[in-house]
């Protein structure tokens, strides 16, 4: 479900309080959003976790938060088995992960699309976060 990333050595977690994602500008430059919502925040402007399945958004669950598509700029993403082991799969140059920046009032969060697993990581998880290829720009 990608509970981490590593991006330029340095490794963020979704439980790291005020965990924030390298988003990835039209001009190719990187910002910093907050990376979802924890359960023990006082406010709850945003939906508790750091994921949106990608049929929720389509099914329009996600409209409250005037969800826009975005790319989180990653060197490699970590997934936890069944025992509780990371493992970390590296991205490819051109490829980024799908993020969803919800916003509420003048807020913001950055929340990973999740779609099913691929078949040779279905022993990891059900959910994995949406890769997508870069295009020149």
């Amino acid at each position: 479900m990608c509970g981490g990333i590593e991006y330029q050595d340095q490794k963020i977690y979704f439980p790291q309080l005020d965990a924030r994602l390298p988003v990835r500008l039209r001009d190719g430059n990187v910002t910093w959003v907050t990376w979802g919502r924890r359960k023990d925040e006082a406010i709850g402007k945003f939906p508790n976790g750091g994921w949106a399945r990608l049929n929720s958004i389509k099914s329009g669950k996600w409209k409250p938060w005037r969800p826009r598509p975005v790319l989180i700029t990653a060197d490699q993403f970590m997934e936890k088995d069944p025992d509780n082991q990371s493992h970390w799969i590296e991205l490819g140059k051109r490829m980024a992960i799908q993020g969803l920046l919800a916003t509420r009032e003048e807020e913001i969060r950055v929340y990973v699309v999740t779609i099913s697993t691929p078949l040779e990581y279905a022993w990891m998880y059900d959910r994995w976060p949406r890769l997508v290829r870069l295009t020149d720009q």
